[in-house]
């Protein structure tokens, strides 16, 4: 069993790990739009907080040596599913021809009043 961590992601808002890699599978944290630069929620809207996710979420996979292709489940958790359209937009273009098992629930408060966070289990091949 591995921990996993990356400069090339935010560090973690509490006390657990970006993810942990046991034998070929690769498990993240929940990824809130944070800007690993800066520690701070992006600006914008909900695709800007969609697309910042996903991007911690890529490079949280990365360093444990997985893409975007080896997962096969995510969990997307969002503060308003009437936001569900346009984070599927932002969604889709990360996850094309390849689509993953998922989950999307609406839940009352996310960390640090984030409007989306996405997490991931990959299976390295």
């Amino acid at each position: 069993m591995n921990v996993i961590y990356t400069e090339k992601a935010p560090n973690a808002v509490g006390p657990y790990s970006q993810g942990m890699k046991v034998g070929n599978m690769v498990f993240t944290s929940g990824q809130i739009p944070l800007d690993p630069a800066t520690g701070k929620l992006v600006e914008g809207d909900i695709q800007a907080e969609a697309r910042q996710s996903l991007e911690n979420l890529k490079a949280v996979l990365e360093e444990a040596g997985a893409k975007l292709e080896n997962v096969v489940k995510t969990t997307v958790f969002i503060q308003d599913m009437a936001q569900f359209g346009q984070i599927n937009e932002i969604y889709g273009q990360y996850f094309k021809d390849h689509k993953p098992a998922r989950s999307c629930v609406q839940i009352g408060k996310l960390p640090l009043g984030a409007n989306v966070e996405i997490e991931a289990i990959a299976v390295i091949e």
